[in-house]
């Protein structure tokens, strides 16, 4: 028995997204050796890129053949952006990026128990309480850890790591 799923926003363009991907990987891997033998340096990237491509060109296929399913009060873009982007996955995302870009000006110590906190915050704790003692423990675990039983120099920050030496006195 075969049943049809219905095809959401946005996955036609990216099963022909991976079909243009494959096939350009095929070419490229063929480029390598041009398919000299079975063990020339290019025969493995090629059958990956070939499967990649067969197996795309397959659900390419089951795609363009299945009903689209729209909801009736929003647009395909919206639905579009719903599914592939919903606001904590944004959010998240942001926060990786902040946490990444003020690592360096705030340190370790700061800049992680920020990340911990606004996280938890973000991905559903209504706590606010028990977040600022629970990011601080782990926080304190993670120091304790990477500091003592692996001697990993965690960076100070050059905003706050001046100021370390005597706050930890």
């Amino acid at each position: 028995m075969h049943s049809s799923h219905p095809r959401l926003p946005g996955e036609l363009t990216f099963m022909a997204l991976v079909v243009l991907f494959s096939a350009f990987m095929l070419w490229a891997s063929y480029n390598i050796s041009h398919f000299d033998s079975l063990s020339s340096p290019g025969f493995f990237p090629m059958l990956c890129a070939a499967t990649m491509l067969v197996t795309g060109l397959m659900s390419l296929v089951k795609a363009a053949r299945a009903k689209l399913a729209l909801d009736a009060n929003q647009s395909v873009f919206q639905q579009f952006v719903q599914k592939l982007a919903p606001l904590t996955l944004v959010l998240f995302t942001v926060l990786i990026v902040a946490y990444m870009l003020l690592l360096e000006v705030l340190g370790f110590l700061v800049a992680s128990y920020l990340f911990l906190l606004l996280s938890m915050q973000v991905l559903g704790s209504k706590r606010i309480g028990l977040n600022l003692v629970v990011s601080a423990v782990v926080l304190a675990a993670i120091f304790i850890v990477f500091q003592t039983a692996f001697s990993v120099v965690l960076p100070a920050g050059s905003l706050v790591g001046p100021y370390l030496p005597e706050m930890l006195k």
